[in-house]
């Protein structure tokens, strides 16, 4: 077997201990090329140079962004990807049952290639762009942006999630607008929704996890479904934190909200803004725009799961 493994340095759990034992456990019963990405974008290059070579799994050692871009470069193939915990926080691969220990989560993965433990799965896009578990457009996009302005360091340290807390709490009281809507949205049944300050359209669920805890925002969302919106017609204080405490437990209080939408089951949906708004793809930051054509594209990618 043809095993490609794509390491991101600047990812916070990397460490050059972690890259030998990971290149040892892969080199001995597989035919192993190792890939380093240098910036932004080049693990989707490097995944697709993967497939070209004959690589019949991609390894992704990185956090959600890395293996965002992974995906999407291995997105419409057969050559599959298989998640390791190189990040802070590990979204994606904790949700497919992955440790979040190094050291286990290299044994899962042996014991998962030797018994051909495979998982053909539909991911989500925006403007074009695949995703592995979520897009949020608006409020976390804002979070996200200040975040990476000054996260290398911080998450070095261990202490990506503070600094998100501090970021979200800084964003809330003075670098968001929470008086005026900016979305419209239309899902493909046809049912328009106005008056929203910030959406999260999902692919998996948890949303994130802070620490050990998962937060539940849209319960019913999994790997073999399609997208499941939250949608926030209200940022007062009192909803969101009552929102944020039921997403510890099951998420299933915060949907029963008035001011707080959620729809599952979705194929499509389209969010106009009246300005250009941020907007983060599986946690990293990609820019503003003010349209978004949003949609679900099954059976599209092949999972290595424990």
């Amino acid at each position: 077997m043809r095993v490609a493994l794509i390491i991101n340095p600047a990812a916070s759990s990397v460490t050059t201990r972690a890259r030998v034992v990971i290149e040892s456990a892969l080199a001995s019963p597989f035919q192993l090329t190792t890939l380093e990405t240098t910036r932004r974008g080049h693990a989707e290059q490097l995944a697709r140079a993967a497939v070209d070579q004959g690589a019949d799994v991609v390894v992704c050692l990185g956090g959600d962004g890395t293996l965002n871009e992974t995906a999407n470069g291995l997105a419409g193939t057969t050559t599959a990807l298989a998640p390791l915990p190189g990040g802070s926080t590990n979204v994606f691969a904790r949700t497919i049952g992955v440790s979040n220990d190094m050291l286990d989560a290299v044994g899962q993965l042996l014991a998962s290639l030797q018994r051909g433990s495979y998982r053909r799965v539909g991911l989500g896009a925006v403007n074009g762009r695949r995703f592995v578990f979520h897009v949020g457009i608006g409020f976390d996009a804002a979070v996200v942006a200040r975040v990476e302005a000054k996260s290398t360091f911080w998450k070095r340290l261990g202490a990506g999630h503070p600094l998100y807390v501090a970021s979200a709490l800084s964003t809330w009281f003075r670098h968001y607008d929470r008086v005026h809507p900016k979305m419209t949205l239309s899902l493909d049944s046809g049912e328009e929704v106005g008056g929203c300050y910030w959406a999260i359209v999902h692919k998996t669920s948890p949303y994130t996890f802070l620490g050990p805890r998962p937060l539940v925002l849209a319960p019913e969302a999994g790997l073999d479904s399609a997208l499941s919106l939250t949608a926030f017609r209200t940022l007062r204080f009192t909803p969101i934190i009552s929102g944020a405490a039921s997403a510890m437990r099951s998420g299933r209080l915060l949907r029963r909200h008035p001011g707080i939408i959620g729809r599952s089951g979705l194929d499509g949906l389209t969010i106009h803004c009246m300005a250009p708004i941020p907007y983060q793809v599986d946690g990293d930051h990609i820019g503003d725009a003010e349209h978004f054509e949003i949609e679900y594209e099954p059976d599209v990618l092949t999972l290595v799961v424990p």
